[in-house]
């Protein structure tokens, strides 16, 4: 019986008339506001601990009013149950429905909410006011910590959504000023340490929009820097690479700056040497920057670590991925080997390892075509050309066994279709060209 009054009430939710619009309980916060204004400017009341905790609450309160119906994977149906018809519907540039309400905008992806853009709030400068009545009301009495962290607890978790929401969108102007002030809530005397992600995430988003704008690359160096101090802990070592271009966007400015870029992106490859965007970021440095680095650098860097730990797989990722940068095709293949020697069976390993075969194929193939009218007899050329599709007939066990270790990549399918066809004339591969693409005519419907 209590399992069909539960539906029943579940249904008649369902039926309730759709609300016309959304709904703000604006006067009435305003309200509130208003009367806790003037309880502080009382001097017998703002001497009270109550009168700055209830401050606190009631500004936290209207903080989130505009959005407080909101969450992350709500659907079409309870959006409009909570804030009613929107008043209008449009669309951005990736065709996500935005539903337009007087305070918010709502973006929709599959019919449920994925993020929101908040236009207006209650009154501006909620944030302050609710640092100040916090930390008041400790001062006051540090008895009322445990009433004054769920107020807390609540604009923190407020600030932490809406970065999250903003970069989804993107905008990541509104994103850092949120993930800070996330942080800064938590700077209270309540909280043992600040989440280092928040400053971590803060300066990511200033990495991206310094190239716009000189005095993100600034802001981003201290969040990040601020992030490691906290001990940040970052599983793939990407907070290096944001540094890295942090400073990097200031180096008109300061000279030392290039120094300091390069010295963030050494002591990142150090920690993470799989990591193709510091590799990257270091090549990319080493080569527009005259007098900066030489790139063999790297590799003795990483020959360094790998005698210390030979077996160590990533570091001989990172070494191969030096020598490719370098066009240095046999250093690269022969690096990503010995992975296959420490994992084997891996197809990540496999499918380079052939794919690297393929672009050395490419580079004597271009230089083969260049001296073409270099050639004295037939037999000459004919010799040439045979050391050149040698090259691409070592790809075909490496993709072959990476095929094996994942039957449904198209990828790897069309490698070897592609090569094999290349090389149809040679004893063999014409079989194998029709195998592989019927395999990725296939994977491709």
């Amino acid at each position: 019986m209590k399992k069909i009054i539960l539906m029943v009430a579940a249904a008649l939710v369902l039926v309730v008339p759709t609300v016309t619009a959304q709904k703000i309980n604006e006067e009435a916060t305003l309200a509130k506001l208003s009367k806790s204004d003037a309880d502080v400017a009382n001097a017998k009341k703002a001497v009270k601990s109550a009168t700055w905790l209830n401050r606190a609450k009631v500004y936290t309160d209207a903080l989130m009013e505009p959005t407080k119906a909101l969450s992350t994977s709500l659907d079409a149906t309870f959006l409009r149950y909570t804030m009613g018809e929107p008043e209008e519907t449009t669309a951005d540039a990736q065709n996500r429905q935005i539903w337009v309400y007087p305070w918010v905008k709502v973006y929709m992806e599959n019919n449920r909410v994925i993020a929101w853009q908040q236009e207006r709030e209650i009154k501006e400068g909620l944030f302050d006011v609710i640092v100040e009545a916090a930390a008041k009301a400790l001062e006051l009495d540090p008895k009322v910590e445990p009433k004054v962290k769920p107020v807390l607890d609540i604009a923190i978790n407020y600030y932490s959504q809406l970065g999250e929401v903003s970069t989804a969108i993107p905008d990541y102007e509104v994103a850092i000023d949120s993930f800070v002030k996330a942080a800064k809530l938590q700077e209270s005397k309540i909280y043992s340490q600040v989440d280092p992600k928040y400053y971590f995430f803060a300066g990511q988003m200033a990495a991206f929009l310094g190239a716009d704008n000189k005095q993100y690359f600034i802001d981003g160096e201290k969040y990040l820097d601020k992030a490691r101090e906290l001990g940040y802990v970052d599983e793939t070592g990407n907070l290096y690479y944001y540094l890295f271009h942090c400073y990097y966007g200031q180096r008109a400015d300061d000279k030392e700056n290039l120094v300091k870029a390069k010295n963030i992106l050494l002591e990142g490859i150090e920690k993470f040497p799989k990591n193709e965007r510091i590799l990257d970021g270091l090549m990319s440095l080493y080569t527009a920057e005259e007098g900066i680095g030489d790139p063999a650098e790297l590799v003795t860097m990483i020959d360094k670590f790998l005698a210390e730990t030979p077996d160590n797989p990533d570091l001989w990722f990172g070494r191969g991925r030096v020598f490719y940068k370098l066009k240095n095709y046999d250093e690269c293949i022969a690096s990503f080997k010995k992975i296959d020697e420490l994992k084997p069976n891996d197809y990540d390993t496999n499918f380079y390892i052939g794919y690297f075969y393929v672009e050395k194929g490419e580079n004597e193939n271009r230089l083969f075509n260049e001296k073409l009218d270099s050639f004295t007899s037939t037999e000459e050329y004919m010799a040439e050309r045979k050391k050149v599709r040698a090259i691409y007939l070592q790809s075909i066990p490496f993709l072959e066994k990476a095929h094996e270790l994942k039957p449904d990549n198209v990828d790897c399918a069309q490698i070897l279709k592609e090569v094999c066809f290349m090389l149809r004339d040679e004893e063999g591969i014409m079989d194998k060209y029709n195998k592989y693409n019927e395999i990725y005519k296939k994977l491709k419907n």
